[in-house]
């Protein structure tokens, strides 16, 4: 297949982004197999993913799987533009988990269908690279650990920081006592999102099959403020903003100071901007956690204002005893306690590649991270993101949205990960589901 050189020629053009085979650090798979994937969800974030794959090693994309034929259709251009090639289409991804050849699949669509997808793709024998956060409620962050253990397949969580190279000799570094006793960690994200309005029901559009997008969701009338993107600020699809991006930076926090699940939580913020429109979640949220060794992490997310913080729009501080260090996608910076910066590294310098994203996401951590999970399957490469391990940051915004909306904090077992004695708090642990489609392990 000459997916690479075609990419490799186009991706500049589409992307903005100067890419080799040879720059980017890949690694080697041991094996002569290439193996075989399938994108289900082509739009944006899909697109980021059918970049990273067409530019990894022992992989090629066999499939592209969208409930929506325009974007199916614009996608399809768009491949045949960027890579020469036009992948298989289908619409309804479950024919696609019948089809024997797919070895791996990757799972871009709304949240609500990250974990019944991920399951029901282990459960036809493949496996997942599945975006964050891996679930859109506490009971299928467990069920997908669950079936990863009974199934035995890989499932990597697509919060691809955890694949620069920076970032792995930063928290090295910081483990190793850098910055003295690391005891904090602040994460945040700024933006300056529009309204989304308030919707109107009106037609299903003739290309999108409605009922399959909703899948697993109790059923709703189709309105026009939801698709292709707005669902991320409904509570039936998506699961706000500390998720679609605070993820990320929380991860980093919590692989830095060496802790799984906090005991406390607390949240305070609030939907201050355009108070009148559809959006379901705070626009701003800061969250607390607290950590039985007392550390604790800092979430401030800032859907609707873009300030950026230490001239950054997202990042991650940690904080010790003799110190400071900032981990980001682009690279660390370490500071002793008046501010000098005593180490800096670029992610461009160690990795050979970029690791700033374009409109769509892609980057080279992007690249780097599907090949490590490439390398995993072939040839048994440990994973960056195994989703034992990666659940439990996606559980961590759950915990803050949990808090949030009981307007209290919440305690938590760390040895279980549930909520403590508060009923109204554990009532949000699952969600209702359309009949048939409940995930089951």
């Amino acid at each position: 297949m000459n997916s690479r050189r075609n990419f490799i020629k186009g991706v500049g053009a589409t992307a903005g982004l100067s890419l080799s085979a040879a720059s980017l650090n890949l690694g080697a798979a041991a094996s002569n197999k290439t193996l075989k994937a399938a994108l289900f969800g082509v739009r944006s974030r899909g697109k980021a993913l059918a970049q990273g794959i067409f530019n990894c090693k022992n992989i090629e994309l066999i499939y592209n799987c969208d409930v929506d034929d325009d974007i199916i259709k614009e996608h399809n251009e768009w491949c045949q533009k960027s890579f020469g090639m036009v992948p298989k289409v289908e619409k309804d991804f479950r024919k696609i988990l019948a089809d024997k050849e797919v070895d791996v699949v990757f799972i871009a669509t709304p949240e609500h269908w990250h974990t019944p997808m991920a399951i029901l793709a282990m459960k036809a024998g493949k496996h997942v690279y599945v975006e964050k956060p891996c679930s859109h409620n506490p009971h299928e962050n467990q069920l997908i650990v669950a079936a990863q253990k009974k199934y035995k397949k890989l499932v990597q969580m697509g919060n691809q920081q955890r694949s620069a190279v920076t970032s792995m000799e930063g928290v090295k570094v910081i483990q190793q006592g850098i910055i003295g006793e690391a005891y904090s960690g602040k994460a945040w994200y700024s933006n300056s999102r529009d309204t989304i309005g308030n919707g109107k029901e009106i037609a299903v559009p003739a290309s999108l099959d409605w009922d399959l997008w909703q899948g697993p969701a109790p059923r709703e009338p189709y309105r026009d403020n939801i698709h292709p993107y707005n669902w991320h600020w409904f509570t039936t699809w998506g699961t706000g903003e500390i998720h679609n991006n605070g993820t990320h930076e929380l991860d980093i926090c919590r692989w830095a100071l060496g802790v799984d699940s906090p005991t406390r939580v607390t949240s305070t913020g609030g939907r201050h901007h355009y108070k009148t429109d559809d959006w379901q979640f705070s626009d701003t949220q800061v969250v607390n956690y607290e950590f039985d060794k007392g550390q604790h992490i800092r979430w401030e997310g800032y859907s609707c204002n873009g300030l950026a913080q230490f001239d950054r729009g997202r990042g991650a501080l940690i904080q010790g005893t003799k110190g400071s260090a900032m981990l980001t996608r682009d690279g660390s910076v370490f500071y002793d306690l008046k501010g000098k910066v005593i180490r800096e590294e670029s992610e461009s310098d160690k990795a050979s590649a970029t690791a700033t994203a374009d409109t769509v996401g892609f980057d080279g951590l992007t690249v780097s991270h599907i090949q490590n999970l490439t390398n995993a399957i072939l040839n048994g490469e440990k994973l960056k993101s195994p989703i034992d391990d990666a659940s439990k940051s996606t559980m961590m915004c759950h915990y803050g949205n949990i808090a949030q909306q009981v307007g209290r904090g919440i305690v938590i077992d760390p040895k279980t990960g549930y909520i403590v004695d508060d009923k109204e708090a554990m009532a949000y642990w699952r969600r209702e589901y359309e009949p048939g489609w409940e995930p089951t392990v």
